[in-house]
C-alpha cells in the first residue's frame, strides 16, 4: 500500500525558512518522479518543484526558482527547502509521486495522473 505524508509545515513571516518533507511508503518500483504542488482556496493546484529518481533533473515554477530546493533520498522521500518566504507562498503544499518517463518529469507540466499518488498536504503560511 502506498502511503505519502507531508509535515513541516507551519506559519513563518517573510524572509523566513521551512522545509516540508513527504515520508513515503509502498512505492518501489511505482514511481520515479517526485513533485511537490500547492493550492490555495478557490484556485487550482499548481505545480512548484519536481525531481525525477531517474538523473535528478529537476524541475521549478518561476515563481519559486532561487528560493526553493527540492530533493530527495534513496528512500524516495522528498524534501523542498523554501526560503525566502513570501506571503504569496502561503497556500496548503501536497506532495506527489508519479511513474513517467524522466523527461515528462523535469517538463515543469507534470501533473500526476490516475495512476500518481497524493498526500494530505500540510498548510504553510507566511504573514507579512
Amino acid at each position: 500500500q502506498v502511503s505519502l505524508v507531508e509535515s513541516g509545515g507551519g506559519s513563518v513571516q517573510t524572509g523566513e525558512s521551512l522545509k516540508l518533507s513527504c515520508t513515503t511508503s509502498g512505492l518501489a518500483y511505482r514511481s520515479n518522479c517526485l513533485g511537490w504542488f500547492r493550492q490555495v482556496p478557490g484556485k487550482e493546484r499548481e505545480g512548484v518543484a519536481a525531481v525525477s529518481t531517474v538523473g535528478g533533473t529537476t524541475s521549478y515554477a518561476d515563481s519559486i526558482k532561487g528560493r526553493f530546493t527540492i530533493s530527495h533520498d534513496a528512500a524516495k522521500n522528498t524534501f523542498l527547502q523554501m526560503d525566502d518566504l513570501r506571503p504569496d507562498d502561503s497556500a496548503t503544499y501536497y506532495c506527489a509521486a508519479d511513474l513517467i518517463p524522466p523527461y515528462q518529469c523535469a517538463s515543469g507540466s507534470w501533473h500526476p495522473g490516475p495512476a500518481g499518488y497524493w498526500g494530505q498536504g500540510t498548510q504553510v503560511t507566511v504573514s507579512s
